[in-house]
């Protein structure tokens, strides 16, 4: 441990700037502390991760309070040490920033999404103060995913999916690249581990002669920069996996076909230097028309500017150039952390405040989102790369999610704007409010008094959460009491539907939990947000029914969610039903379904769960949704296939192959060969004219669902193929 931390000081000293050996050596010393006994799932003492992170944290240049509160980070969650502690010891800044970072305690929410939702609000609210919280977050984030092999195979797909979904594309919003290239390909290892050690193998098989052949352009350039007076610093990068692999996917290539796996870097000392340079490459090598990217004159919200062209080199092989100056290389690699800077008193630096407003609009927006799973999605869509940039009539930029429509620029300039708009004109040509802007579009909205606000139609329109919380807040202001009265209505209508009676679960001790739940204050707040669509009424009520349910004793809740099941009639749908294959232990006439989260079949091992109001549901016992159950222990059960009975089951298959003719016909023939009735079909063809299927077969077993899987692998062009949990 010892070692971890003078690596941490002798990085700190090469970087010849200053900072405060006393607060780090007693960051060490309560980190030691608090850690002391504990290992990691790898055997080392687990202080080795907090130092790890900080020896991150140094790399990405920051001050000596976030590289104190990487170290501590860990120490309210994993130990005895308290918040208050944490501020006693080491003042209010670090104590914040380790809040910032710390999961929130284990609470009582019902689902792990409701848990995850939760704190990313978190996290998000404490970077709106302090944007070292995500930063801290990231560099843990990125240690752990370096240790991630000493995890179960469940938690490695479960960690590196929301590494990939939200992590990465974090870090991309925040310009620091070198973290967000790694994050992606060591999630790329663990989500897709076949395909990531073929394109290793691939790439390393070629790499001499493509470095060559590069080496060669960066040999020209150099002398050419030379001859021009211009000091130059050139190397050459290879592409990361994760960006080759998603390229070989969107052009349906194999990677002989990819040729610009090399992306050659010119660094100069000037703006001025940059455009010569970009002059000099257009000279010796053709420029590929549209592929031409000036962020300097044009920079990303992410504060990350550079010249990008593709050329074609000396062999007609295509390659990239990039052109920067030095500071802007070291924003390209550390994005956001190059422009933490304190003025005198603590304050924040103005210009990095207002670097930062998409982040708090980012809260802002999702603090009007009470639902959990809305919430993630809506987060992921935020935090989604790709963007578009459009012109106001004055000539000022605006970047939008790609797919944005004038709904949503008109709510990008002013919530007033948008609830006034009655129409919008793109490049002089008015246009619906369906468009979807394109790069370089000039919008003008068209705005009148007489408007009578924005229609419920435009939340289906708008693709951005600000533009939907805008006008979500508009109905909530303007039509409450409609919204209460047609909220009343529906939960109303759900109630009977349930045959429950409202006065039975609308009372204080069970309606408390449910108002703290969504973030509301009154019953009137929870019509008008059921009268808005903002909850179901369905998950109010199932809402109202757990709180009602934790009142009675553990046997107590068993006995009456299978005594309501049991009331409940049971719907033939098919005349032959999975669930007659099925006995629960100990139960006799219990509505039983199978799970259609994993789709168990006979041969899979199996446990029941006890859900409200739907009888027992059976899962494979590997099933994630049953792994992260808060309260399994108490609503499993014992359960187990019948012997000798030959009933059929379902199973679907998700397959992706490279797009050829005959491919379907092939599919199905397999199939038709093997006397596996197919009950549905579901195909398409991506733009990278990769055909994504979804097929429904009806099995017996695991054994006879494995040979249809090994059969169809065989198929010409199949690449991926998986039995889906959903």
């Amino acid at each position: 441990m010892v070692e971890h931390y003078q690596k941490l000081i002798a990085k700190l000293d090469s970087l010849g700037k200053e900072y405060n050996r006393e607060l780090l050596d007693k960051a060490h010393e309560f980190a030691m502390k608090a850690h002391d006994g504990q290992k990691r799932n790898s055997g080392e003492p687990f202080v080795t991760h907090p130092l790890e992170v900080a020896c991150i944290l140094a790399d990405m240049e920051m001050d000596s309070t976030a590289i104190a509160a990487g170290m501590l980070h860990d120490t309210v969650e994993d130990s005895s040490f308290t918040y208050e502690f944490t501020l006693k010891n080491f003042g209010e800044e670090v104590a914040n920033l380790v809040d910032g970072v710390t999961k929130l305690a284990k609470i009582p929410y019902t689902n792990k999404q409701e848990i995850q939702a939760e704190n990313f609000r978190k996290m998000f609210l404490a970077m709106s103060k302090d944007i070292r919280v995500i930063i801290i977050k990231l560099a843990d984030r990125l240690h752990n995913m370096r240790t991630l092999k000493f995890k179960p195979k469940e938690k490695q797909i479960e960690i590196a999916r929301e590494t990939l979904d939200i992590y990465a594309p974090l870090a991309h919003r925040l310009g620091i690249y070198k973290i967000k290239w790694e994050l992606e390909d060591l999630s790329f290892r663990y989500l897709n581990e076949k395909e990531y050690y073929e394109l290793v193998e691939k790439i390393s098989k070629r790499r001499k002669e493509r470095e060559d052949y590069i080496s060669r352009i960066m040999e020209t350039v150099s002398e050419k920069a030379v001859e021009l007076g211009i000091k130059t610093h050139i190397d050459g990068r290879p592409k990361h996996l994760y960006s080759i692999y998603n390229k070989m996917l969107r052009q349906n290539k194999d990677i002989d076909q990819i040729y610009d796996l090399f992306a050659i870097r010119v660094i100069v000392e000037t703006v001025k230097d940059c455009y010569a340079v970009l002059g000099l490459v257009h000279e010796q090598y053709k420029p590929i028309p549209g592929r031409f990217k000036d962020y300097i004159s044009m920079p990303k919200p992410n504060m990350y500017q550079s010249l990008h062209s593709t050329l074609i080199g000396p062999e007609g092989i295509p390659f990239e150039v990039q052109i920067r100056t030095w500071e802007m290389h070291r924003i390209a690699e550390v994005g956001i952390a190059a422009h933490w800077k304190y003025k005198e008193g603590g304050r924040q630096d103005n210009e990095l405040d207002g670097k930062l407003t998409w982040l708090r609009q980012l809260l802002d927006w999702q603090n009007e989102t009470p639902d959990p799973d809305e919430f993630m999605e809506n987060l992921k869509i935020d935090l989604f790369t790709d963007e578009v940039f459009v012109f106001t009539p004055k000539g000022d930029v605006k970047s939008l999610k790609a797919g944005s429509t004038p709904i949503d620029f008109a709510y990008s300039i002013h919530s007033a704007i948008g609830n006034r708009m009655i129409g919008a004109k793109v490049n002089g040509r008015i246009v619906t409010l369906e468009y979807e802007l394109n790069n370089g579009d000039i919008v003008e909205i068209i705005t009148s008094s007489a408007s009578k606000g924005p229609s419920r139609d435009w939340l289906k329109k708008a693709k951005t959460s600000q533009a939907r919380s805008k006008i979500n807040q508009w109905f909530k202001k303007e039509r409450r009491e409609e919204n209460i009265e047609r909220g009343k209505d529906i939960l109303e209508r759900e109630f009977k539907k349930q045959g429950i009676s409202p006065q039975q679960l609308l009372k204080s001790d069970f309606l408390e939990p449910a108002l703290k739940k969504y973030n509301l204050h009154s019953l009137d707040d929870v019509y008008a947000a059921i009268g808005l669509d903002g909850i179901s009424a369905r998950k109010v009520i199932s809402r109202l029914k757990e709180e009602y349910r934790k009142t009675l004793p553990p046997e107590e809740q068993k006995k009456l969610l299978l005594e309501t099941d049991k009331e409940k009639p049971v719907k033939k749908k098919q005349p032959q039903k999975p669930e007659s294959g099925v006995n629960v232990k100990g139960v006799d006439n219990c509505l039983v379904r199978l799970s259609k989260c994993c789709n168990p079949v006979p041969g899979d091992k199996i446990v029941g769960y006890i859900t409200r109001g739907r009888g027992v549901s059976v899962h494979r016992s590997d099933c994630i949704n049953v792994i992260n159950a808060i309260d399994g222990d108490t609503r499993l059960i014992e359960v187990s296939w019948y012997k000798g009975k030959s009933a059929a089951y379902q199973a679907e298959l998700s397959i992706k192959a490279y797009d050829r003719t005959q491919l379907l016909l092939e599919l199905t023939n397999v199939i038709g060969d093997l006397n596996v009735p197919l009950k549905a079909i579901n195909a398409r063809t991506s733009k990278d004219r990769v055909a994504i299927m979804n097929i429904t077969v009806e099995i017996t077993d695991t054994d006879q669902l494995e040979k249809i899987i090994n059969r169809i692998r065989r198929v010409q062009g199949v690449f991926e193929i998986n039995r889906n949990k959903k």
